[in-house]
Protein backbone atom coordinates (compact mmCIF):
# COMPACT_ATOMS: atom_id res chain seq x y z
CA UNK A 1 0.00 0.00 0.00
CA UNK A 2 1.01 3.35 -0.38
CA UNK A 3 0.04 7.09 0.56
CA UNK A 4 -1.85 8.86 -1.54
CA UNK A 5 -4.14 12.43 -1.75
CA UNK A 6 -6.25 12.63 -5.02
CA UNK A 7 -6.99 16.64 -5.62
CA UNK A 8 -10.55 17.84 -6.91
CA UNK A 9 -9.72 17.89 -10.35
CA UNK A 10 -12.95 16.99 -12.02
CA UNK A 11 -11.50 14.25 -13.61
CA UNK A 12 -15.13 12.15 -14.12
CA UNK A 13 -14.67 9.84 -17.01
CA UNK A 14 -17.47 6.98 -18.33
CA UNK A 15 -18.11 3.27 -16.52
CA UNK A 16 -20.02 0.74 -16.04
CA UNK A 17 -23.20 2.20 -16.70
CA UNK A 18 -23.88 5.17 -19.86
CA UNK A 19 -26.29 7.31 -17.40
CA UNK A 20 -23.75 7.92 -15.16
CA UNK A 21 -19.52 9.17 -15.08
CA UNK A 22 -17.38 8.32 -12.40
CA UNK A 23 -14.22 10.19 -10.72
CA UNK A 24 -11.86 7.75 -9.93
CA UNK A 25 -10.01 8.47 -6.29
CA UNK A 26 -6.74 6.76 -6.23
CA UNK A 27 -7.70 4.31 -3.81
CA UNK A 28 -7.36 1.32 -6.14
CA UNK A 29 -3.54 1.94 -7.24
CA UNK A 30 -2.79 2.64 -3.82
CA UNK A 31 -3.68 -0.24 -2.63
CA UNK A 32 -2.65 -2.39 -5.43
CA UNK A 33 -6.78 -3.09 -6.15
CA UNK A 34 -7.78 -4.49 -2.92
CA UNK A 35 -9.88 -1.51 -2.84
CA UNK A 36 -11.57 0.84 -4.73
CA UNK A 37 -13.64 4.58 -4.14
CA UNK A 38 -14.91 6.28 -6.66
CA UNK A 39 -18.08 9.11 -6.95
CA UNK A 40 -20.63 8.72 -9.38
CA UNK A 41 -23.25 11.29 -10.79
CA UNK A 42 -25.76 11.25 -12.96
CA UNK A 43 -25.90 12.77 -16.17
CA UNK A 44 -28.45 15.12 -16.73
CA UNK A 45 -30.52 14.86 -19.48
CA UNK A 46 -29.47 10.69 -20.22
CA UNK A 47 -32.10 8.20 -20.41
CA UNK A 48 -32.75 6.55 -16.92
CA UNK A 49 -33.93 3.12 -17.76
CA UNK A 50 -32.12 1.33 -14.92
CA UNK A 51 -29.46 -0.86 -14.50
CA UNK A 52 -31.28 -3.96 -14.88
CA UNK A 53 -31.29 -6.79 -12.13
CA UNK A 54 -27.92 -7.89 -11.42
CA UNK A 55 -24.84 -8.78 -9.00
CA UNK A 56 -21.66 -7.82 -8.62
CA UNK A 57 -18.61 -10.78 -7.27
CA UNK A 58 -16.85 -8.91 -4.97
CA UNK A 59 -16.61 -8.99 -0.98
CA UNK A 60 -17.27 -5.52 0.01
CA UNK A 61 -19.85 -2.91 -1.52
CA UNK A 62 -20.77 -0.08 0.53
CA UNK A 63 -22.66 3.12 -0.93
CA UNK A 64 -22.81 6.30 0.26
CA UNK A 65 -25.17 9.38 -1.35
CA UNK A 66 -23.59 12.93 -1.51
CA UNK A 67 -26.62 14.39 -2.93
CA UNK A 68 -29.82 13.69 -4.52
CA UNK A 69 -31.02 10.72 -4.54
CA UNK A 70 -31.53 7.10 -5.93
CA UNK A 71 -33.71 3.97 -5.50
CA UNK A 72 -32.88 0.36 -5.21
CA UNK A 73 -34.83 -2.46 -5.22
CA UNK A 74 -33.12 -5.57 -3.46
CA UNK A 75 -33.60 -9.38 -3.81
CA UNK A 76 -35.86 -10.16 -0.44
CA UNK A 77 -35.03 -6.58 0.96
CA UNK A 78 -37.41 -4.52 -0.75
CA UNK A 79 -37.34 -1.19 -2.61
CA UNK A 80 -35.38 1.79 -0.98
CA UNK A 81 -35.16 5.49 -1.92
CA UNK A 82 -31.94 6.21 -0.26
CA UNK A 83 -31.09 10.71 -0.03
CA UNK A 84 -28.44 12.68 1.03
CA UNK A 85 -26.42 11.43 4.39
CA UNK A 86 -27.65 7.58 3.57
CA UNK A 87 -25.54 4.93 3.31
CA UNK A 88 -26.02 0.85 2.39
CA UNK A 89 -23.57 -1.79 2.91
CA UNK A 90 -24.44 -4.10 -0.31
CA UNK A 91 -24.17 -7.50 0.38
CA UNK A 92 -21.93 -9.48 -1.52
CA UNK A 93 -23.60 -11.17 -4.44
CA UNK A 94 -26.98 -9.61 -3.41
CA UNK A 95 -29.16 -9.26 -6.86
CA UNK A 96 -30.17 -5.58 -7.20
CA UNK A 97 -31.00 -2.34 -9.65
CA UNK A 98 -31.06 0.95 -9.58
CA UNK A 99 -34.67 1.78 -10.26
CA UNK A 100 -34.63 5.66 -10.90
CA UNK A 101 -32.27 8.48 -9.58
CA UNK A 102 -32.78 12.27 -9.56
CA UNK A 103 -30.26 14.53 -12.01
CA UNK A 104 -28.16 15.94 -9.11
CA UNK A 105 -27.62 11.98 -7.84
CA UNK A 106 -24.01 12.11 -6.68
CA UNK A 107 -22.79 9.11 -4.42
CA UNK A 108 -19.24 7.60 -3.32
CA UNK A 109 -18.87 3.91 -4.05
CA UNK A 110 -16.17 1.73 -2.01
CA UNK A 111 -15.69 -1.41 -3.06
CA UNK A 112 -13.72 -4.82 -2.65
CA UNK A 113 -11.44 -5.88 -4.38
CA UNK A 114 -11.15 -2.71 -7.04
CA UNK A 115 -12.00 -4.86 -9.87
CA UNK A 116 -15.26 -7.17 -9.82
CA UNK A 117 -17.14 -9.15 -12.14
CA UNK A 118 -21.21 -7.93 -12.56
CA UNK A 119 -23.30 -10.17 -14.10
CA UNK A 120 -27.05 -9.52 -15.51
CA UNK A 121 -30.36 -11.63 -14.13
CA UNK A 122 -32.42 -13.18 -16.65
Amino acid sequence: MKFNVHKNDGDFSDGLRGFFEYRDLGISDATDGKVNAHVIRALPGHEKDGSGLHFHNLDFQMVYILKGWVIFKYENEGEFKLKEGDCVNQIPGIKHEEIEHSDDLEMLEITMPADFETKLVK
